[in-house]
């Protein structure tokens, strides 16, 4: 357990984000950004984020455990007023000359593109990726499908353009991507105990959570994506194959080794984050990876046929 307290301020630099206060600090020789839980006065909604904290260290380490390369973060606390606060701290990566890009300046560097940085139609989206001259297309496609399966596993509400991109490094003019940010709206941060308790004994609480919400925060059609229908339509062939992939990485009893170990939370919130991550995985991520191989199966099928044929 940390207590960030003492650590060295860093001033001059300062975050974006809407939930949540967020300072830089010096921590071991290494700058981070802590992330502090919206107290009650900033929650515009009736939804409370202050499990959003830890849905940002549980997601990202997730996030890391599948192979794709995420921010580091820890949990600590920092007092405030005579007031201990559970933080998040994460570690920067915009440090030695690197600059960071979200999606949505990229977005608009696409000057024939219909629609502006902040729009999250899928479509649009796919285009920006294509035209894009920052990372090669085809990797950066592969990148944003992996993501979306994992958000998909995760139940993460809020993967708009501002929270995903690419550093620049200003000293040798290069581009990469980003390591995965910004992961504080996976596994429901706005059920307190009470609702992770009616999640675990009604079948129908965990389904709806589940199947209706939360949803993708791109779009298609106008409308927020449902992930279990897309990935039950095979709607994308990129996606699919990033479906192939993540599956082949999950590990559920390594991730329920993890949570049994995050510090802070109570022995119901562990049990809640275990069975809704595997519920997610066998009701969602499963169903579509199963259906995804009998396809190939087919396909292989038809075109062994024609050869013989």
């Amino acid at each position: 357990m940390i207590d960030f307290t003492q650590c060295k301020r860093i001033i001059g630099k300062a975050y974006n984000g809407a939930n949540g206060k967020k300072i830089a600090i010096e921590y071991e020789g290494q700058q981070y950004m802590l992330k502090f839980p919206p107290s009650a006065k900033e929650k515009p909604t009736e939804l409370s984020y202050t499990n959003s904290c830890f849905s940002e260290h549980i997601a990202s380490s997730i996030f890391n455990m599948l192979g794709i390369f995420t921010q580091e973060t820890m949990l600590g606390t920092f007092e405030v007023n005579g007031k201990e606060k559970i933080v998040c701290a994460c570690k920067d990566f915009t440090t030695d000359g690197k600059v960071l890009y979200d999606f949505c300046s990229i977005k608009n560097t696409v000057i024939d593109s219909e629609h502006n940085g902040s729009g999250t139609e899928l479509s649009d989206i796919l285009e920006t990726i294509e035209k894009q001259q920052f990372v090669e297309p085809r990797l950066l496609l592969e990148h944003f499908w992996n993501v979306f399966i994992v958000d998909a596993l995760l139940g993460n509400f809020d993967r708009h353009n501002g929270n995903w991109g690419f550093l620049f490094d200003t000293i040798s003019q290069t581009s990469e991507l980003a390591p995965i940010y910004d992961c504080g709206s996976c596994l429901l941060p706005q059920a307190d105990e009470k609702k992770m308790q009616r999640v675990l004994e009604d079948e129908d609480e965990l389904n709806s959570r589940v199947y209706q919400f939360p949803t993708s925060a791109i779009k298609q059609n106008g409308r927020k994506i449902s992930y279990y229908d897309f990935l039950m339509n095979l709607e994308n062939e990129e996606c699919s194959d990033a479906l192939i992939r993540i599956v082949e990485k999950f590990n559920m009893n390594q991730i329920n080794d993890f949570i049994g170990e995050v510090p802070y939370i109570s022995e119901l919130q562990k049990e809640f984050y275990k069975k809704y991550i595997s519920a997610r995985y066998e009701k969602i991520i499963l169903p579509a990876y199963e259906l995804v191989m009998r396809q190939c199966e087919q396909e292989e099928h038809s075109q062994s046929a024609m050869y013989l044929y």
